[in-house]
């Protein structure tokens, strides 16, 4: 096994045609696709919604968005279809340090 695969998160993956037409991993991936978009632009519609039964109405459509495409997002992740990158401890250490140098610049306890 190589270090690339080493470093890689992933399930065992599900076989799918290798066919012209989309398979159910080109339809999952695409709706997961829209989905990343719609959430993002009623994000967008959210934070300039000038009225608070429109902003009510738009948050709970954006949240019905991003249930979706996280339950997308597993069922890929479930399939094989989507891989992540195992973060190194050291990144991680140095995150954690960067963001916990960040808190302590600000005027005011995030505690």
């Amino acid at each position: 096994m190589d270090n690339q695969n080493q470093n890689k998160v992933q399930n065992p993956e599900t076989p799918v045609p290798k066919t012209p037409q989309m398979n159910e991993r080109d339809f999952i991936n695409d709706l997961l696709s829209t989905e990343k978009y719609m959430k993002s632009s009623y994000d967008t519609a959210i934070n300039e919604a000038s009225h608070q039964e429109l902003y009510q109405d738009i948050l709970s459509i954006y949240n019905e968005t991003a249930d979706m495409q996280r339950n997308l997002y597993n069922l890929m992740f479930q399939k094989g279809w989507y891989s992540l990158e195992k973060a190194e401890t050291q990144k991680i250490s140095q995150s954690h340090q960067q963001f916990t140098d960040y808190e302590n610049q600000f005027p005011y306890s995030l505690h």
